[in-house]
């Protein structure tokens, strides 16, 4: 594993259209070898994307692993590229909403796109703000610290445990820090409830409306996507959610799945469909990703 951090080092070197492009060529390979995640992102589109063909969803998922290979050998750029450098390749519309982060509380809502180690980096480079997020500690010492590194080197980042729950995310939101939520992926019923994603019942996390309604915060999404040839990345900071999160959490929550399909539609290589989406089913439905079920 010290040698992948070495080897992600001297490539940060390369200009970005050459990593880019060797990342490409490594997704190509990932995706014909790695077939138990293969199947789960065939899995996933399959569900979400009915009416499109099999070879459309096949391409979807050829540059989903092209796309999070490239993400991955890119982000040796992040964490050692120059200031001036990232600031040179990140590319932020329409600009840092300042007036809404120094309005209150705010939580910025980054879906799983692939390049979501990002929108905190646009964020630093361009304000005085740091933020706090929720962080798991990886299972390999040498990438925990080189991701921890990575992350802090400009400015301190809050790491909270998810196990600690919400109250130490209140108390940095109410510090001043802009809360980081990733809020679409799995983590089971607890906390959660069955909001269609794509049409499908999905379990998801409701904390973003809780927080929400908790705090008085504004909820921001911020999703980072490719620029084409290989020029760097485009974060978009979207208008704060108005009238966010009303009386009805699962309302809200339903609201807030909808946009993330809004964007996935947009760019959907670009979306984590390696994960286990709806692997948390509700009572009575098969699980989608048995080896035996169909594809």
């Amino acid at each position: 594993m010290r040698a992948l951090i070495g080897l992600m080092w001297l490539l940060h070197w390369l200009p970005l259209p050459i990593l880019g492009r060797l990342g490409k060529a490594l997704g190509t390979l990932l995706y014909m070898y790695m077939r138990p995640r293969r199947r789960i992102t065939l899995v996933n589109l399959r569900m979400c994307f009915p009416d499109k063909t099999e070879e459309e969803r096949r391409r979807i998922a050829r540059g989903h692993f092209q796309a999070y290979a490239r993400s991955a050998l890119e982000r040796g750029v992040l964490w050692w590229a120059s200031e001036a450098r990232l600031k040179r390749l990140i590319q932020v519309e329409p600009g840092v909403p300042f007036d809404t982060l120094n309005s209150g509380p705010t939580i910025l809502l980054c879906p799983h796109f692939v390049c979501l180690e990002i929108p905190g980096i646009a964020l630093v480079l361009n304000s005085d703000y740091s933020v706090c997020t929720i962080y798991a500690r990886q299972q390999n010492k040498i990438v925990d610290d080189a991701l921890l590194k990575g992350r802090s080197r400009f400015r301190p980042v809050t790491l909270l445990s998810r196990e600690k729950g919400v109250k130490p995310i209140i108390r940095a939101m109410r510090d001043g820090l802009p809360f980081i939520m990733l809020p679409d992926m799995d983590f089971g019923i607890r906390d959660a409830e069955f909001v269609p994603f794509f049409g499908v019942p999905a379990a998801t996390l409701t904390a973003t409306a809780r927080i929400a309604a908790a705090t008085g915060a504004n909820v921001v999404p911020v999703i980072t996507t490719f620029l084409p040839n290989y020029r760097g990345w485009k974060t978009t900071f979207y208008p704060a959610w108005k009238d966010y999160p009303g009386d009805d959490i699962v309302a809200a929550t339903r609201r807030m799945n909808a946009f993330i399909e809004e964007r996935v539609r947009e760019a959907p290589s670009e979306y984590f469909w390696a994960h286990k989406r709806f692997k948390t089913r509700p009572p009575g439905e098969p699980d989608p990703y048995r080896r035996d079920a169909p594809l």
